[in-house]
């Protein structure tokens, strides 16, 4: 028998959100496709042990154009619905002027060049009518950010916007969906423990928000509730 359920490919599901994305998609009977980095055991692992087949864990290093390809070239022949990207670093609150260059490499490298590369050399795999998607961030809004502070984390996500939009104006006419997504304050590694959401209140939002864009062409900017964020 065919197996007609659609295929998301979860970039970065090792655990939290990237995690909880994969366990949500298996729940709404999805087949899973999710990347770790390394060869180590993750929740991601154990997650696939109790998947009946439909979850396969793939390793990958966002950040090595080598193994991105490679990831494309085993893929090849399984069209993907769903192309996600979940992978963002943090390096602490410290003003501009006080970010070392290697630290500063290293952020916008994982955060903003790494996201985009995996989205440019996987874009083939992504079957007409499916989406692209990133994980982004309200802090990566220029017109929010009132308060400032995260300096460089807030550069990294604005330049991860100003990228998607690069992409979304030199494919314009492509009827794929494109998506900016922000998952909310989550309580994460990332977001602290004070965060207003818990991994599990922002991810079925997420999941939904994705699919109610599905066919829709273009580039949106959206929250986990499925509203408009401000550039």
């Amino acid at each position: 028998m065919t197996d007609t359920r659609k295929t998301a490919l979860i970039v970065g599901a090792s655990r939290t959100l990237g995690l909880g994305l994969a366990a949500e998609f298996l729940r709404r009977d999805w087949n899973v496709i999710g990347t770790v980095r390394g060869t180590g055991r993750t929740g991601l692992h154990e997650l696939a042990e109790t998947s009946e087949g439909r979850l396969t864990v793939e390793s990958l290093e966002m950040t090595d154009p080598d193994q991105i390809t490679a990831l494309r070239d085993r893929l090849a022949g399984r069209p993907l619905d769903l192309l996600f990207v979940n992978a963002a670093i943090t390096r602490g609150d410290l003003p501009i002027g006080e970010v070392p260059t290697e630290m500063f490499t290293e952020v916008m490298a994982t955060n903003a060049l790494g996201p985009m590369r995996v989205v440019e050399f996987l874009r083939p795999l992504v079957a007409p009518d499916g989406t692209i998607g990133v994980m982004s961030s309200d802090q990566g809004s220029i017109t929010l950010n009132t308060g400032g502070g995260q300096d460089l984390y807030r550069a990294s996500k604005s330049a991860l916007n100003q990228l998607m939009r690069c992409y979304a104006a030199r494919y314009a006419g492509d009827p794929r969906t494109l998506l900016l997504m922000d998952p909310g304050w989550v309580r994460t590694e990332l977001g602290g423990m004070e965060a207003e959401l818990s991994v599990e209140e922002s991810v079925p939002g997420v999941a939904e928000t994705i699919e109610n864009h599905r066919g829709k062409p273009g580039l949106h900017f959206v929250d986990h509730q499925g509203q408009t964020v401000l550039w």
